[in-house]
């Protein structure tokens, strides 16, 4: 096995990528057997919109493994970081205690999505009788390119749970964290999910959902060639509204969408809120085998609920109407809860090269973990279902 790096996704070929990335068959219950976010034409549309490029902070290395033949056998999207926007699994805290302490926490290496907290394979590796050799590779790589790069760490984010143990057992400090994921009970309607609710929840979606459209909006669902550039323009200029008031400075540029709807347009859904003739709000989502990815969202007018709708619940129309076995929606959010959104496990696995920030991280850790395991069982208690219906209680990510 031969260890390397690409600077440039582009440097890589589509087919060899993607057959790393769609052959990780192994996946724990509840993931995604084609997950859209590690397909080589999403990675290339986020480096060559200047989305994740090193002026905004995310400079491309790559790891890549090839077998002795020159084919690649395992690969893992990385990247050297100057600072940690944009990731949603947060260590500012353990760079800050570091950098007071006199060391530099900055550059680190991260295994993840750009902008992206959904749960996915970071490790990709083709299937075959040489599988465990390319991963072990990669995970061996990824401390070289650490020591390579004078990095202080690799943070692999947002991983899956095989993925995880397998780090762990490697040395990686795993770490927990909780988002909100609807899952899709074998529904045949909208009606038949809301009669699992207890009435009062049931009675407030169905309010909700009227009053989101009453001041005379649409809503409009896109799929394919049917999303226009008009219709791209008009969901950048809601997301760069909201990204404005929310983070600053909206991470994802214009070209992004661009290459998106030219590569890509098959895996999305757009969803978008029209009032007299003008879009107001819309929502991306991206489709993958079993699941709906819930992304970004944005609106240059406000009507009550109609975040929700446009989020939410017609996530959950579309999920039911495809078959599609879950919607995830995002980091953050209780208020997902009430809308019939659980408590779901995500994961994350840390390597920290100096041994004193490692043990005070590890330490961190250990008491982080059983605070987010209470806090999801305080969550569960707190969704909408009906006592009395089984519904699976908390689900690993």
């Amino acid at each position: 096995m031969r260890i390397g790096v690409a600077g440039a996704i582009d440097d890589i070929p589509a087919a060899e990528w993607d057959a790393c990335a769609c052959d990780n068959a192994r996946l724990p219950p509840g993931g995604d057997a084609d997950n859209p976010f590690v397909r080589h034409a999403f990675l290339r549309a986020l480096e060559v919109s200047r989305s994740a490029a090193p002026a905004a902070g995310w400079q491309p290395l790559h790891l890549l493994v090839h077998d002795d033949e020159g084919r690649l056998a395992a690969a893992a999207p990385c990247y050297l970081k100057g600072d940690s926007q944009g990731e949603y699994v947060f260590d500012h805290a353990w760079a800050d205690a570091y950098e007071r302490a006199g060391g530099r926490y900055y550059p680190k290496l991260l295994v993840a999505v750009p902008f992206t907290p959904a749960t996915g394979p970071r490790l990709l590796a083709r299937e075959g009788p040489r599988r465990e050799e390319a991963l072990a590779s990669l995970v061996a790589g990824l401390r070289a390119l650490r020591a390579e790069t004078r990095a202080s760490s690799v943070h692999v984010n947002f991983a899956q749970d095989d993925e995880v143990q397998r780090l762990s057992q490697a040395g990686f400090l795993p770490r927990i964290d909780c988002q909100y994921h609807w899952l899709n009970e074998g529904y045949g309607s909208f009606e038949d999910f809301l009669s699992v609710l207890a009435s009062r929840k049931r009675k407030a979606i169905r309010r909700e959902r009227r009053e989101a459209v009453a001041a005379g909006v649409t809503i409009e669902r896109l799929r394919g060639g049917d999303i226009l550039p008009e219709h791209w323009d008009a969901f950048f200029r809601f997301y760069r509204n909201t990204g404005m008031r929310k983070w600053g400075r909206p991470y994802l540029t214009r070209a992004f969408y661009d290459e998106i709807g030219r590569t890509f347009a098959d895996r999305v859904l757009l969803v978008m809120a029209r009032r007299e003739g003008r879009y107001i709000a819309g929502a991306i989502n991206f489709i993958g085998r079993d699941t709906l990815f819930g992304r970004h969202w944005g609106a240059v007018e406000e009507h009550p609920f109609l975040h929700f709708e446009v989020c939410y619940y017609q996530a959950i129309d579309f999920a039911i109407e495809t078959g599609l076995k879950r919607v995830e929606a995002g980091a953050q959010g209780e208020h997902k809860l009430a809308r019939g959104y659980r408590p779901t496990l995500t994961r994350s696995a840390h390597d920290i090269a100096d041994p004193a920030l490692r043990c005070a991280v590890a330490d961190y850790l250990a008491q982080e973990r059983p605070a987010v395991e209470r806090e999801m069982q305080a969550l569960e208690t707190e969704t909408p279902f009906r006592k009395q219906e089984p519904h699976g209680g908390s689900h690993s990510a």
